[in-house]
């Protein structure tokens, strides 16, 4: 069966009409961000904020249509909520909720269960070996992982009632909604509630002086993401996803939606890459392999690396002792430690060209 068009998706979305009127999404011009890959198929509904309840049932109306067209076997529809037309010109974000940190990079993924947590930790404590004062944020409200996977427990404290001092582990700081409630409780919160806590987890936290803070960002392109783009000078953001076709998809609009908010993607990380057998030493590419490779390619950004899937990997995060604390000559620490040395080389970079868009005033 041929794969099928964007012509076909478009013209699928041409038969559901927009809220308040006659005319159809796509000649409001409200289609964009059309990706198909082998059956799959993901694109954009851009919106003002004012229209995203109106417009949550012709999101599914959309999906539906779509997945109507012979040859879709899977449909994400996202709904992005542009900025009114007196706010097109995008204001920076000021560092006023964190004055002392340098540099914030954030890690997201399309989709949960590509390892974003284990990549963010891991790419955390190789900035850390550099000799950098680095800080990790866990803004996944509601998975947060980053306590057991650091094997750190309990409340943090707090001097004088209102600042909560990080919680440390291998030197690194750290800070999760996961030391503040149990860690079965489920956090049913609306997004307004989750923007506030992330606020507050970077604001209400002495995170103290920093050249550099990674945000482990719960997956998808939703509040959390949309808190720390605007609210947060991010200097920019690395994408994990692993090999397969509908996790690229995903990884596809998570990049995507950063670039719409002018916030660098810095590469893109191929996590559960192959998978070397213990006993045998046979390589199988359980997820495929090279997707994210082509596709940070395709989309113009870097490859910054792939991880495998490895038990060690799982085993030593399981505990709380991260591979690149535990066991750092091993080749998979080895690999974060790689990672962050581009990471790191491209944030400067990057640091150095808006330092020199700044303009100097000269006494003579």
């Amino acid at each position: 069966m041929a794969e099928v068009t964007e012509e076909q998706v478009r013209g699928a979305l041409a038969g559901i009409t927009a809220p308040g009127g006659d005319n159809d999404l796509v000649d409001l011009g409200l289609v964009s961000g059309v990706v198909i890959r082998n059956g799959n198929v993901g694109f954009t509904i851009e919106i003002t904020p004012e229209q995203a309840e109106a417009f949550g049932p012709v999101c599914k109306l959309a999906e539906k249509a779509v997945a109507a067209l012979p040859g879709v076997l899977s449909v994400t529809a996202v709904l992005t909520a542009e900025r009114s037309q007196q706010q097109q010109q995008r204001q920076p974000p000021t560092k006023e909720l964190i004055p002392d940190v340098r540099t914030i990079i954030a890690v997201a993924s399309g989709k949960g269960g590509v390892g974003k947590s284990t990549v963010s930790i891991n790419l955390a404590l190789a900035l850390l070996a550099r000799g950098l004062k680095v800080g990790l944020l866990d803004a996944d409200i509601y998975g947060p992982s980053i306590p057991k996977m650091l094997g750190i427990h309990g409340r943090p404290k707090s001097e004088d009632g209102n600042i909560l001092e990080p919680k440390k582990n291998y030197g690194l700081k750290c800070m999760s909604i996961g030391f503040l409630v149990a860690e079965d409780t489920p956090m049913i919160w609306r997004g307004p509630m989750v923007m506030s806590a992330i606020e507050q987890l970077l604001r209400d936290v002495n995170w103290g002086e920093l050249d550099i803070l990674v945000v482990d960002l719960p997956p998808g392109t939703g509040d959390a993401q949309l808190t720390m783009a605007q609210r947060v000078p991010l200097t920019g953001a690395i994408i994990v996803s692993t090999p397969q076709d509908i996790a690229l998809l995903d990884a596809r609009k998570g990049l995507n939606m950063f670039r719409k908010v002018d916030v660098p993607v810095l590469g893109i990380v191929e996590n559960m890459s192959y998978f070397n057998c213990p006993h045998c030493g046979e390589r199988t590419n359980i997820f495929s392999h090279g997707g994210a490779k082509a596709t940070a390619k395709e989309m113009g950004t870097d490859f910054l690396g792939e991880i495998p899937l490895d038990i060690t990997i799982r085993e030593a995060s399981d505990v709380g002792k991260p591979i690149t604390a535990a066991d750092p000559e091993n080749p998979h620490s080895k690999a974060f430690h790689a990672m962050a040395d581009q990471v790191w080389e491209k944030v400067q970079v990057l640091e150095a060209e808006e330092e020199a868009q700044v303009p100097k005033i000269v006494v003579q």
